[in-house]
């Protein structure tokens, strides 16, 4: 039987887009279905837009410190134009994942995908075939049952980038990634900012040098933080009814910020007979479903909710469903958070290492002892690394402080080949960089 497509991608994020591109250089004729916009949340309404909010408050930051090496500056804020500027950096970039698709000949469809059958699925009244599906649907913001989370000023990430003016007060439920950058953000935008977290401490998957780094640093820009409390409602008015402490706490506010994590997006798929749990589709290490000829990737998956994530996973995804067998090594996938100082890690915590490895070797350095971070007049920071007692190989790292999102790939390839303290130490880093903390923090541990 003759297939319109060899593969049919539902999905056009980066796990999408970069599944169809490898399927497509692989020799197959490809198809993406995409009901908005290619690039997917990460491109048009989440990673790249907050990034240019998130460099704005930098540079804010930059302007007011800039007494301290001799230099008096002011700066008016326009935040149309910051908004502009998003709206520029998520055009450009969107044209270029078009460009993509026609530069391998990948025919991209408008519209909502359901799957008729297993080899059949429609979108906005056209049905196609394909011989091997992957589905790259995303995910999608989750909103709490909170009574008055449906009023106006109540809103999402998504809306957060479009405000029309700086809100004098933000109140944001969650105290995950997204809330913690958007706090950030909206506070050296000029905001005053408050988080409502119902888990006793930040970003449970950090360890507690690293968290407490960044708590002290977030209090220390303003952000009143309350954690282990839950929101009970939210009000007309505005005002915020919450548990903290045993009390029952109020805060007025112009603007609300829902920031309690995201869900797979699954729909379309009701005609088949997926493997489904409440995290998402399940797949084996080939991405594979339990349905021989469809895949899935990224946050569709219920797995790790990270762009690059996503984008590797369709990269083996689109291999495998070509008839190669190759599974997906997650062990060293890294996550960055653009808080300010940053923060990024890899591998496993200081807590998972002992737990499988008991003694294990830590390593710390922190950015008051760095040359290149005291030029910058910002020596909030440190770096850890964690290795295993016996070969002293490297099983995670976490950092916090500048640059930390660009350092942290030194982690990732360490973990990726399996290196030792020592291949670290022995390898020459330039100085002065916040990069050599890294061996500076391994050399803690070999002497």
């Amino acid at each position: 039987m003759g297939y319109d497509y060899d593969v049919a991608v539902i999905g056009g994020g980066p796990g999408g887009y970069v599944a169809a591109i490898k399927a497509s250089r692989l020799g197959a004729k490809t198809a993406v279905v995409e009901e908005q916009a290619l690039g997917g949340t990460c491109l048009n309404r989440g990673c790249i837009p907050t990034k240019v909010y998130a460099h704005a408050a930098v540079l804010i930051n930059e302007i007011e410190n800039a007494k301290d090496f001799g230099i008096d500056a002011e700066y008016r804020l326009g935040i149309d134009r910051l908004r502009k500027k998003k709206e520029n950096v998520v055009e450009r970039l969107k044209n270029g994942v078009s460009f993509l698709m026609k530069a391998h000949n990948i025919d991209v469809i408008r519209g909502k995908a359901s799957f008729i059958d297993e080899k059949t699925a429609e979108a906005d009244g056209r049905r196609f075939t394909a011989d091997k599906f992957i589905i790259a649907t995303g995910s999608k913001t989750f909103v709490p049952p909170i009574p008055g989370a449906d009023l106006p000023q109540v809103m999402t990430s998504e809306r957060a980038l479009e405000m029309e003016k700086t809100p004098e007060s933000l109140v944001i439920i969650g105290a995950g990634v997204i809330g913690l950058e958007f706090a950030c953000i909206y506070s050296a935008l000029g905001s005053r900012v408050r988080i409502i977290e119902m888990l006793p401490e930040l970003l449970p998957m950090l360890d507690g040098d690293i968290a407490g780094i960044l708590k002290r640093s977030l209090e220390r820009k303003g952000v009143e933080l309350y954690l282990d409390s839950r929101v009970e409602k939210i009000e007309e008015g505005l005002k915020v009814v919450f548990s903290s402490g045993g009390k029952v706490m109020e805060a007025d506010c112009d603007q609300v910020l829902v920031a309690a994590g995201r869900v797979a997006n699954i729909n379309g798929v009701e005609a088949l007979r997926l493997n489904i749990d409440k995290k998402g589709i399940k797949v084996d290490d080939f991405m594979k479903t339990n349905i021989d000829n469809i895949y899935a990737v990224g946050d569709v998956t219920g797995g790790i909710q990270l762009a690059h994530a996503a984008s590797y996973q369709g990269v083996i995804a689109a291999m495998n469903a070509l008839g190669q067998r190759k599974p997906a090594d997650l062990k060293s996938v890294p996550s960055c958070i653009y808080t300010e100082p940053e923060v990024a890690l890899v591998g496993m915590s200081e807590k998972q290492a002992r737990m499988k490895y008991g003694d294990i070797k830590v390593g710390t350095y922190p950015y008051s002892a760095s040359g290149r971070a005291l030029t910058t007049g910002d020596d909030t920071g440190l770096v850890k690394v964690i290795a295993e007692p016996k070969y002293k190989q490297i099983l995670g790292m976490q950092i916090i402080g500048r640059c930390a999102t660009e350092m942290i790939h030194e982690g990732a390839l360490s973990i990726k080949n399996e290196f030792t303290l020592e291949e670290i130490t022995e390898t020459i880093h330039a100085h002065p960089t916040f990069s050599e903390s890294i061996k500076d923090a391994c050399e803690k541990i070999t002497g």
